[in-house]
């Protein structure tokens, strides 16, 4: 049970789409047309009860994840509106990891947008089950079937219409719903808010009846007894179909795809009945499986029930200036209530539950407990953070922490009046609490507080949310891209650390082998001493040595990546050797090798989508050679261009406004990041000497 509700009939559902395909409007309609709300909001007026943040106000875009409850034919839906700009594409991670189904937003005109892809991969990879709706089908150029053929292209999915249009564009009048072979009229023009079904037109019948067919194929290929009643030539109840839809969506050997316009309210009370009867339930998803405690240990699973230990997991932190810290969690198993305590098995401490809430984007109701299958807020796990795992003391579980990409921007920040420095200290550490992917340092040399995070724009809002919710004025520097250093050979270094100084010395002794890994691959350390060449105890001080010196690299004081160091040999004195002494070997020997073993920089490559008219392609294409970019495809739709690069990250400071120049503003692009590559040489050694001058006048 959740609450009162059994638990087949709850839904925790996302909204994912690339940016301006409509998922904040289609999540108003659905609040509305479930009486979550009794007045309709717009993104375009800053009226979007889900975009609450004056931010998302103001720039009419979705910037933090809301979630919100609604309640249609006896189920309650959990929805998540996630953000469509690459920017924030953390915040769609987060809450693809802790959804059961999601309905992809695809725009009828652009349909396959870059960030579809990206959202579509993301989903994929936590095998989450899909509802296609096509939305603005009354925009000009609106065409439903080149957006499912372009779904099935690009995405490789097995798509199934199970709604199509009467008419597109301005005479977009209705949709045709194939499991029920009835035509849905909407009758007032202005907000169609009611609707008839009558029989299908006779211009459409012959259309809708080799839809239907080619459902029912697709359908009974995942059916036993749809394909054979299909075979004898028969004709299946509804009920039939709807089960053998349902089954195949769960499965992920379909997704059912619907057609709509949010805006003017058509269809989206059949969207919301194919939330109901083809998106899983908590009961249909596998259970959530741990992490073994030991190597070769089974891991332990909790299946999504009440009467399980309990275990969630933490997808997201907020402050909240009223009720301070707030935790959001799903609940995979079992239930807690208000006051009662809970074990954070990430960091190894019991916690207090305080209170329990559920969340209406920014408004909140009081619960006494939370269910299996819920998502909901927690006030009182003040020590708990994005990817902790929340379950009970006495059956412990360990669930896999979310990945988040590594930031590729910074700049450096500081406070306007030394009166906010306190205040800007509070609000960073504030802000990287929420945000996985927004890092604060403090340059040590300097003294410059440096953040970083996935572009200027997610950079931008942050700053923009210190001088608003913290009241903090800052300056910035320019933006900096976040290099990288390896190698490119293999070497042994041999390093002995002896210093006397009265009393005990210092001494540690080590031989390393360190080599070059492939892309992606970060740091491996491995211990080959035999014979006690070096004690047991000192040998984790060794790689704690290697890790501190690569977090400011030799070659230009950015981190390392991708090395694998091998300790192969060493000696050790009874009296002068000690753990710091191993870890300032380590250190000293990882920078001598490395810097003998052919150090690169590498640098952040970022994928870039321009969509621009014929007229301004050689244009376009010309600015991004002269980036030093590299044009991997070049697609014509609707009459536009697509041009696919790959940039890198330096050369693409401001190239939004230059965009916006060469093509008379009628170009739009999207980046996000790709891969690190090496930076040519020339380029690498002009960025190393404007280091080492920086550090000399420092």
């Amino acid at each position: 049970m959740v609450g009162v509700l059994p638990l087949n009939k709850v839904r925790n559902i996302g909204i994912m789409a690339h940016i301006d395909a409509g998922k904040t409007t289609v999540t108003e309609r659905i609040l509305y047309f479930t009486g979550r709300i009794h007045r309709l909001g717009e993104v375009h007026d800053g009226q979007a009860t889900m975009d609450w943040m004056d931010q998302e106000k103001e720039r009419g875009i979705t910037i933090t994840s809301a979630a919100t409850t609604a309640r249609w034919r006896e189920h309650e839906i959990n929805i998540i509106d996630t953000p469509g700009h690459v920017d924030f594409t953390a915040e769609v991670e987060r809450s693809l990891r802790v959804l059961d189904g999601a309905i992809a937003l695809f725009c009828a005109v652009s349909g396959v947008q870059p960030q579809s892809e990206t959202v579509w991969r993301q989903s994929e990879k936590y095998g989450i089950p899909k509802i296609a709706f096509v939305n603005k089908m009354d925009r000009v150029g609106a065409n439903y079937f080149a957006v499912i053929k372009e779904i099935e292209q690009s995405l490789g999915a097995n798509v199934i219409p199970i709604t199509i249009p009467i008419g597109k564009e301005d005479q977009f009048k209705g949709i045709i719903d194939l499991v029920e072979m009835k035509a849905i009229y909407y009758d007032d023009p202005a907000l169609n808010l009611t609707y008839q079904e009558t029989d299908i037109p006779e211009e459409m019948r012959e259309d809708a009846e080799r839809c239907r067919k080619v459902m029912i194929e697709k359908i009974s290929e995942q059916d036993e007894e749809l394909f054979e009643l299909y075979v004898e030539g028969k004709e299946p109840g509804q009920g039939q179909i709807r089960e053998a839809i349902r089954k195949s969506t769960l499965s992920m050997d379909v997704v059912p795809a619907m057609a709509g316009a949010a805006y003017k309210n058509k269809g989206i009370r059949r969207l919301l009945d194919a939330v109901v009867d083809y998106l899983p339930s908590p009961e249909d998803r596998p259970p959530i499986i741990g992490i073994a405690e030991k190597e070769g240990e089974e891991p332990p699973a909790r299946k999504p029930a009440d009467d399980e230990p309990f275990s969630a997991l933490v997808f997201k932190v907020m402050t909240d200036k009223h009720r301070g810290k707030m935790t959001y969690i799903r609940v995979y198993s079992g239930t807690a209530k208000a006051g009662s305590y809970v074990y954070n098995s990430t960091i190894g401490k019991r916690q207090r539950i305080g209170r329990i809430f559920q969340v209406h984007a920014n408004k909140i109701e009081s619960k006494e407990a939370i269910y299996a299958g819920e998502i909901g807020a927690i006030v009182g796990l003040a020590d708990s953070s994005t990817g902790d795992t929340i379950c009970q003391e006495d059956h412990p579980i360990l669930l896999e922490a979310i990945e988040f990409p590594q930031p590729v921007v910074s700049v450096s920040v500081k406070p306007q009046s030394r009166q906010d420095r306190d205040k800007l200290t509070i609000g960073l550490v504030k802000l990287a609490e929420e945000d996985p992917t927004f890092l604060v340092k403090t340059n040590e040399e300097t003294g410059e507080t440096i953040i970083s995070g996935m572009g200027e724009l997610h950079l931008e809002i942050l700053l923009d949310r210190l001088k608003r919710e913290f009241k903090v004025e800052t300056e910035t520097g320019v933006p900096q891209v976040s290099y990288r250093e390896t190698i490119y050979n293999r070497v042994q270094e041999n390093t002995k650390y002896a210093k006397q100084s009265g009393g005990h010395g210092q001494f540690a002794h080590v031989v390393l082998d360190i080599e070059p890994l492939s892309e992606g691959k970060g740091f491996e350390f491995i211990d080959k001493i035999v014979g006690g060449a070096i004690p047991r105890e000192y040998i984790p001080a060794v790689e704690k040595g290697i890790i501190d010196a690569m977090e400011e690299g030799p070659y230009a004081g950015y981190p390392v990546v991708n090395v694998r160091c091998t300790l192969v040999d060493g000696s050790f004195h009874p009296v002068d050797s000690s753990e710091m002494a191993f870890r300032t070997a380590g250190a000293m020997c990882f920078r001598a090798g490395f810097a003998k073993a052919g150090p690169k920089l590498l640098e952040p490559v970022m994928e870039v989508d321009v969509t621009t008219p014929e007229e301004f392609l050689g244009a376009v294409t010309g600015s991004i050679v002269s980036k030093r970019g590299k044009v991997m495809s070049m697609d014509a739709k609707n009459g536009t261009r697509i041009v696919k690069a790959h940039v890198p990250l330096a050369e693409m400071f401001g190239y939004t406004n230059e965009l916006r120049n060469i093509t008379s503003g009628r170009a739009s692009a999207s980046m996000h990041f790709d891969h690190y590559a090496v930076v040519p040489f020339s380029i690498a050694e002009e960025i190393v000497e404007k280091r080492r001058k920086e550090k000399a006048n420092r």
